[in-house]
């Protein structure tokens, strides 16, 4: 078994074991929420009232989605059928999703919450929650969800982008709408639900929510690069470098009477009057400039 084999098997692997921990956090998540529900403390109870409008929740059920996507396609693959229509959606969807959610979300939730953590978990995480969600729970929705980036990023290239346009505009979007959802839960129900927030004043929070925004874009742009240090360059790149190296700045052309005739490197980037002259006559051209180029050889010939 060759090194792609061996990385292909292991990715695949990843996907499925990713796959059962987040379908099985979500099961325990339920089973929580059913306890913390009945919970005489206000703020504990708020985890499963708004529970939906937490960014880790929505980051985590993006993940879900790339998983499922992705184990999806490695059945196909593994039945032969990823070259399918069905597979070649699912497989761009996987990548769109990838690229345009759970990057620049994962590293914003993982990231923002541990340093805020460490300063004062009270304003993320209250030590009053440690009473009936588990430590081990915490590090799931927030600390694991890393590793399947990681992951991804060590052994599958994603050099660019599937559809630039596609990604910035559900990054835009889903950016937008969680903002309108967070600050109205606030508007309506009086409660902010990070206490990071209430520590702020106004323009503390408009510049805070100007530094998220900034950072989710900043996660999308900076995972091209980062995958293209750990994969190398583009491949259609690399050869088109090699080939650039093998050509001279100055090369022969024939033209269609036969006097050879050498092409400058300024004739080659757009200054040539005839650039027609640098492929084989006729091979390329219209009917009507084929004609055009007769007419002319016969018309200043002497016969």
């Amino acid at each position: 078994m060759n090194k792609e084999s061996i990385i292909e098997s292991l990715l695949k692997l990843l996907h499925f074991v990713f796959f059962v921990h987040h379908i099985g956090v979500c099961v325990v998540g339920g089973v929580l929420c059913s306890k913390i529900l009945l919970d005489p403390n206000d703020i504990v109870r708020q985890l499963c009232v708004f529970g939906a409008a937490y960014g880790t929740n929505w980051n985590f059920s993006f993940q879900t989605l790339f998983l499922s996507l992705a184990l999806a396609h490695d059945v196909l693959e593994w039945i032969n059928k990823h070259e399918s229509r069905l597979g070649n959606r699912i497989r761009y969807w996987r990548d769109v999703i990838f690229t345009a959610l759970v990057v620049p979300f994962t590293c914003f939730v993982t990231g923002m919450f541990w340093s805020v953590y460490s300063i004062d978990r009270e304003l993320v995480f209250p030590k009053v929650y440690d009473a009936i969600i588990p430590w081990w729970f915490n590090h799931c929705v927030h600390t694991n969800i890393a590793v399947v980036i990681a992951a991804e990023t060590l052994l599958q290239p994603r050099r660019q982008p599937v559809n630039k346009k596609l990604e910035v505009t559900l990054s835009t979007v889903v950016s937008v709408l969680y903002a309108v959802v967070y600050y109205s839960i606030y508007f309506f129900a009086h409660r902010w639900l990070y206490g990071v927030f209430g520590i702020m004043t106004w323009w503390q929070v408009c510049l805070f929510q100007l530094f998220i925004w900034t950072s989710v874009f900043f996660f999308y742009w900076i995972q091209f690069p980062l995958n293209r240090m750990v994969h190398g360059p583009e491949p259609d790149k690399l050869h088109t470098k090699e080939a650039n190296m093998e050509t001279k700045d100055e090369r022969t052309v024939e033209k269609t009477n036969g006097i050879v005739q050498t092409e400058s490197y300024e004739e080659r980037n757009g200054t040539v009057k005839n650039p027609d002259l640098l492929s084989a006559p006729f091979a390329t051209k219209s009917w009507s400039l084929k004609y055009r180029l007769i007419r002319d050889q016969f018309e200043n010939s002497r016969l």
